[in-house]
């Protein structure tokens, strides 16, 4: 395990690896009136046989509901070993910015976006990034970085001959490598609060660990530049008000914060999830969902308010056995 790669978690992970291994990038763009708001996914994936490999770019439109996938051949792949930037065809992606020339049979989109004023999260020696000190670990099944909780955009993208201004647009980047996802989890993401810069972040999964398995949790809320960080290896807890076909009700508690959540379950856009096998696991993600949030500092018995809003166009992912990773009350 490179100590580079573990204090950049940002970067191309992939250098050297065995299949299978595939390696992920997550750009969520919403213009400033949020009327457009895309998810664009370039990756690779690394099979045990070489014939298997190949990189790929997801897009998913909130407008339209649809998702596209655009398969590439491995070779088209290329990426920077020191710093977050790689390129697919004629596609280029980093923390500043991205540079898309995809021309489908049912989606042409194209242009340059430029990120400004990013907020990644902090990367330490005892915590390298949103993964803490499971970052160190060289067997997890799943890796999670965040490359940017916020940021503001300028540039335009033409989407089937229609140019759609993101100058004034907010985005959000993160990214996942590894070998497969877990076999269950929940995942949030806003940052379209009243108040900008606002951000949250929440991902619960099902961790394979040592022939076992625990749900793990890691929670962040951005606010007024201070993150607030829950997490499984903080000792922080998550409890769950309520969970059913509408709604998840969650509650996330340490010693000194309370974070309190209720998303709706707006219907989701198809996307392919990784498995050991390649990108052929069948999800679905909302990139509309409405997320009331509030943050409490307690206080001995009492707890003062920090924080409390609405968030829109979130985004949201429930696969598999909830029940089996949710503290259900």
């Amino acid at each position: 395990m490179s100590l580079k790669r573990i204090f950049h978690p940002a970067a191309y992970h992939g250098q050297g690896k065995e299949g299978p291994f595939f390696e992920g990038w997550y750009f969520k763009v919403v213009d400033a009136h949020q009327k457009t708001s895309l998810a664009i996914i370039p990756g690779i994936f690394l099979s045990p046989t070489p014939e298997g490999g190949y990189s790929f770019i997801q897009v998913l439109d909130a407008q339209s509901q649809k998702g596209f996938f655009f398969k590439y051949r491995p070779d088209q792949f290329r990426a920077e070993t020191e710093r977050f930037d790689i390129a697919i065809g004629n596609n280029r992606f980093s923390e500043k910015g991205l540079s898309l020339n995809i021309k489908g049979k049912t989606l042409s989109l194209s242009g340059t976006l430029s990120f400004e004023n990013p907020c990644p999260w902090p990367v330490t020696a005892t915590s390298p990034g949103v993964m803490g000190w499971y970052a160190w670990m060289p067997f997890m099944q799943c890796y999670h970085g965040i490359v940017s909780m916020d940021h503001s955009i300028r540039g335009s993208l033409q989407c089937n001959g229609r140019e759609v201004d993101f100058t004034g647009g907010r985005g959000y980047t993160e990214k996942d490598w590894g070998r497969a996802f877990p076999e269950s989890w929940l995942w949030i993401q806003c940052n379209h609060f009243e108040e900008p810069g606002t951000s949250l972040f929440f991902s619960l999964a099902h961790i394979p660990w040592l022939g076992k398995s625990f749900p793990g949790f890691i929670a962040g809320f951005l606010y007024k530049g201070t993150l607030f960080r829950f997490a499984t290896y903080t000792g922080a807890k998550v409890r769950t008000k309520l969970l059913d076909r509408d709604q998840v009700h969650l509650i996330v508690e340490d010693s000194r914060h309370i974070l309190e959540m209720a998303i709706n379950r707006p219907p989701g856009i198809r996307l392919l999830a990784p498995s050991q096998s390649g990108l052929n696991r069948p999800i679905s993600e909302s990139l509309s969902a409405t997320v009331e949030t509030a943050l409490y500092h307690k206080k001995g018995r009492l707890s003062n308010l920090i924080f409390s809003g609405i968030g829109e166009m979130g985004g949201l992912e429930t696969v598999g056995d909830l029940k089996g990773i949710l503290n259900l009350e």
